[in-house]
């Protein structure tokens, strides 16, 4: 009787899709357990992305599905989640202690990029991730800024390496914290290249599960170094609905696809504003944008994010929307996009590249 209950409950739960996921839990191989004694259903499941705040959606559901089997009464289930690195760009290792490098990016500046990352970055540690930010900006470094770290603050060195600067949960990086903040980066390409690799290398994250990396807007060399020499799990493009923004969004994943760097998705932002007078809402910069770009290049659209001041004002003051107002809908709208994003990562394939051991052949 027990062994037809578990095959029962098997069936059953094996087409559960967990929210933000596009797998259901057979395609994950997220049951890790699953037993029964008596009436009583004992599961155990591991997924593959941070599941904090979707565990009060899944627990009833999961319940009311073990009690449609007959002869099941009770369900005791143990939810977990595991990162793991997946496959990077030409089958390049993980980087030591980061398992997922996602690179946010922009064809042209002024769509909102770096406060875009900053709150993903938030709302997936606040989802229970180990979540990191890299400042690619050279030229224009701002997240020092949006994380509150106070002016003057530097990385503590270590042995040819630096520590990365805590801040409001993350562990950050960003030129802004290794020169003065009026100091300008008067450098060209190979340095800015070389500064942008020290920075990615000789800082010793502690053990992420995600690193954001906010890049400077365009396809110059910063985005040709990242492609080359930095394992990116995966790349987001942020836009905003205007035609403008929306061609040079399309020049920035066709340069991620040029260097087999999967393009998770698309976020849109500035795409409607609300008049905080009248209540009047009106798309400022155009609509549908985000979606017809999805749409050519078969990518997900992974959200879209109101024109709000408050985003702007709370980002300026160190305190991102995730931050500052948790409970808002603007923070909302960034927990669904990060989630859709850890989902969909966690359905790629894995990076076994750190697994296999290197084969060299040499005359003697």
């Amino acid at each position: 009787m027990s062994a037809t209950l578990q095959a029962q409950l098997q069936s059953v739960f094996s087409e559960y899709v967990p929210p933000f996921s596009q797998q259901t839990l057979k395609q994950a191989k997220a049951i890790k357990s699953l037993t029964v004694e008596g009436s009583v259903c004992k599961l155990l499941l591991e997924l593959g992305y941070p599941i904090k705040s979707i565990c009060d959606t899944m627990v009833p559901q999961l319940r009311d599905l073990a009690l449609s089997v007959s002869g099941i009464e009770q369900l005791e289930l143990e939810v977990d989640s595991k990162v793991v690195a997946h496959r990077a760009q030409n089958n390049l290792k993980s980087l030591e202690n980061v398992r997922n490098i996602i690179a946010v990016a922009s064809g042209k500046g002024g769509v909102g990029k770096s406060t875009t990352t900053v709150n993903l970055a938030l709302a997936m540690a606040a989802e229970g991730a180990r979540v990191g930010i890299l400042d690619a900006d050279i030229y224009g470094p701002s997240q020092g800024r949006m994380l509150g770290i106070e002016a003057g603050t530097k990385p503590q060195p270590a042995d040819n390496a630096m520590h990365p600067v805590p801040a409001l949960g993350l562990q950050a990086m960003s030129m802004s914290l290794l020169v003065d903040e009026d100091q300008p980066m008067v450098w060209r390409g190979p340095m800015v290249s070389g500064a942008l690799q020290q920075m990615l290398t000789q800082t010793l994250w502690d053990d992420l599960d995600y690193l954001f990396v906010d890049m400077p807007p365009g396809t110059g060399d910063i985005q040709l170094t990242l492609s080359q020499k930095a394992p990116l799990t995966g790349a987001v493009i942020v836009t905003t609905p205007q035609d403008i923004a929306l061609l040079d969004a399309k020049k920035g994943i066709e340069m991620f696809r040029k260097v087999d760097v999967p393009v998770l998705g698309i976020v849109e932002n500035m795409s409607l504003h609300t008049c905080s007078q009248c209540g009047h809402s009106e798309p400022v910069f155009g609509e549908g944008g985000g979606e017809q770009i999805a749409e050519k290049y078969q990518v997900d659209l992974l959200g879209r994010l109101p024109l709000k001041l408050s985003i702007r004002k709370q980002a300026d003051a160190g305190r991102p929307t995730v931050i500052n107002e948790p409970e808002s809908a603007e923070a909302g709208f960034y927990r669904e996009i990060a989630l859709k994003l850890a989902a969909s990562l966690a359905a790629r394939a894995k990076n076994y590249a750190n697994v296999f051991p290197e084969i060299v052949v040499q005359n003697d």
